[in-house]
């Protein structure tokens, strides 16, 4: 549940206020209530919308005022950025048996605009004002940001995935992460008295990181501000505009790891210079991190790679070029891997599984090394994973690799149903120990 952003209300002075668009900002009168008090009225300027929130016992004085009961709150909202500090004015008056009034408590109000927005409607554009940003559904009528682990190799000379690196080397690696912008209005006074900080979960921080795209001299640059180690960034020089920001992932769904991934953008109060800051409202969005799809070997094939064995007793030239002959009638690209490359392992389907990623903006295939770490160990590493070809690999937690860890063991049906139930992808097939 967010927290209430409540304005203790004075009749000695009057009292200041910032707020953020369309949120409901309470206003405590129970201290300011004069003595003698028997009613009260409301009244504000024109931006301001006043709502006057009661139980069914309690109903409206005849002229229009409103009894002191302790059920009562005053609840304000504004739905117009302020075009200047304190342009915006709340007046409640108090009365005493005889009508007269008694006292006033003065509100004035700023209004700014604070928004975290992402890709919600999953159409490949980030659009404002989404409603049930922080909820997460599945299926064409559902909604949510996606995320890509970024396991590719846009990055040249990187000796891993662009995910193992902490900083933007090419602008196609851009591409592969999820967009995500902050967009700030009200008066540039307001934003110099309050921060902004961009925040993550510590659960989260590991699974993702993200840049924030700075403009210096002209030419961008793309500076880590949240991910392992880093679970906030106040941003500095903020003014109304936007702040662009990419993330990517780092992590798999997994087991302990649904997907879900958290970002929040939280505006401040910040009373003295080093004192910690009283957030006034919170704005939350949520990425699902896609998962690794395997391919079924139905669908039509791209690529084929096989091992050459040219040495020892069963070398395979005869079905190199049966297989070559098939593939130029298929016209299918055929990758022969040779016997160096592969330290005469043959056995090519236990080491690896094509699958792929997907995202509205991107999507790219990925290969899965299995840990069953042969003479093919390094091939999908080295020979495989590149631009737009991203590689995953897993280990067994206690390192106790046997033959079903091979990926001869691992496959997918087509699409299918089961008992009434849609597998638009099909379903994971594994391997089992005999007897079954």
């Amino acid at each position: 549940m967010p927290q209430r952003h409540v304005v203790q209300m004075s009749t000695s002075h009057a009292s200041y206020g910032v707020c953020v668009l369309g949120t409901e900002v309470f206003l405590n009168t129970r201290r300011c209530t004069p003595k003698g008090a028997t009613s009260f009225d409301v009244h504000a300027t024109s931006a301001v919308t006043v709502h006057i929130t009661h139980s069914p016992m309690t109903k409206p004085m005849i002229n229009s005022r409103w009894p002191l009961d302790p059920d009562i709150e005053v609840v304000v909202t504004i739905d117009v950025t302020s075009r200047t500090v304190n342009d915006n004015k709340v007046k409640i008056s108090y009365y005493g048996r005889e009508d007269n009034e008694l006292s006033v408590a003065w509100l004035y109000l700023t209004c700014v605009d604070v928004s975290l927005d992402v890709d919600l409607s999953r159409n490949g554009r980030v659009k404002s004002k989404g409603k049930d940003k922080a909820k997460w559904t599945w299926g064409p009528d559902g909604q949510g940001a996606v995320l890509l682990v970024n396991c590719d190799r846009d990055s040249p000379g990187a000796g891993g995935t662009d995910s193992g690196q902490v900083d933007i080397r090419t602008t196609a690696d851009l591409q592969d992460m999820s967009v995500m912008l902050l967009r700030t209005q009200g008066p540039s006074a307001i934003f110099a008295e309050y921060q902004v900080v961009l925040h993550v979960s510590e659960s989260d921080a590991d699974k993702v990181r993200v840049f924030h795209a700075i403009r210096e001299d002209s030419h961008p640059h793309y500076k880590p501000v949240l991910g392992p180690g880093k679970l906030s960034y106040v941003l500095d020089d903020v003014d109304s505009g936007e702040n662009t920001f990419y993330v990517e992932g780092l992590a798999f769904p997994d087991l302990g790891f649904s997907g879900l991934v958290s970002f929040s953008a939280s505006l401040l109060e910040v009373p003295h210079k080093n004192s910690p800051g009283t957030p006034i409202f919170t704005d939350t969005v949520v990425f699902r991190v896609a998962p690794w799809i395997m391919t079924p070997n139905t669908q039509q094939p791209l690529e084929v790679f096989v091992c050459s064995i040219q040495q020892g007793s069963d070398p395979n030239k005869v079905f190199l070029e049966g297989l070559q002959v098939l593939l130029r009638k298929a016209n299918c690209k055929l990758t022969i891997c040779s016997e160096v490359e592969t330290r005469s392992d043959r056995w090519i389907q236990d080491e690896l599984e094509f699958g792929y990623v997907e995202a509205p903006h991107k999507t790219f295939p990925v290969v899965f090394d299995s840990p069953r770490n042969r003479g093919l160990k390094d091939f999908a590493f080295k020979k495989i994973l590149g631009p737009d070809f991203g590689y995953v690999t897993r280990e067994p937690p206690r390192k106790d690799i046997s033959s079903l860890d091979s990926f001869g063991n691992l496959d997918v049906s087509p699409p299918v149903t089961v008992r009434g139930k849609e597998y638009p992808l099909g379903r994971i097939l594994i391997g089992s120990p005999l007897p079954w």
